[in-house]
Order: C-alpha cells, then sequence, then structure tokens
C-alpha cells in the first residue's frame, strides 16, 4: 500500500516554489503602484498646504497663489 507519488516540497508558508513566485510578484507590484500613489498624494498635499509653510505662513501656499494668478486671468478675459 505505498504510493509511488512523492510528496511536494513544502516551504514554511506552505506554498510550493510556483505559488511563493506569484505571490512575491504580485506583492511587488501591488507595493510599487501604492507607493507612486503615495507619491503623487504626498505632492498634492503638499502644493494644496505645504508642511513647512513660508515666511508669511500658510498664505503663500502654492494654491492659493496660483487661484489668485486664475482668478485674475479669468477676470483680465472679461474686461
Amino acid at each position: 500500500m505505498s504510493s509511488s507519488v512523492t510528496p511536494k516540497p513544502v516551504s514554511l508558508s506552505g506554498l510550493t516554489e510556483m505559488e511563493a513566485k506569484e505571490f512575491h510578484k504580485i506583492f511587488v507590484v501591488s507595493f510599487i503602484g501604492f507607493t507612486f500613489v503615495a507619491i503623487i498624494a504626498h505632492i498634492l498635499v503638499w502644493s494644496w498646504r505645504p508642511w513647512i509653510p513660508g515666511p508669511n505662513g500658510y498664505s503663500t501656499a502654492m494654491l492659493t497663489t496660483h487661484a489668485h494668478l486664475a482668478v485674475a486671468y479669468v477676470a483680465s478675459a472679461f474686461t
């Protein structure tokens, strides 16, 4: 009653080598995607409200400056 099938080697995680490689590939791609999204989010938040304010405090935020320029540009188009 001995079986001629040899058991597959199993790692500590319980995954075969092929499954572990597939999991690792998905993990790396997900990590890179998450990191990219986090970097973009940090850039957008920095442009909205910098963590280190300028000499006049948060009134010199980049978004505020650009908003004033945009309003002035639109206003000048109608005058």
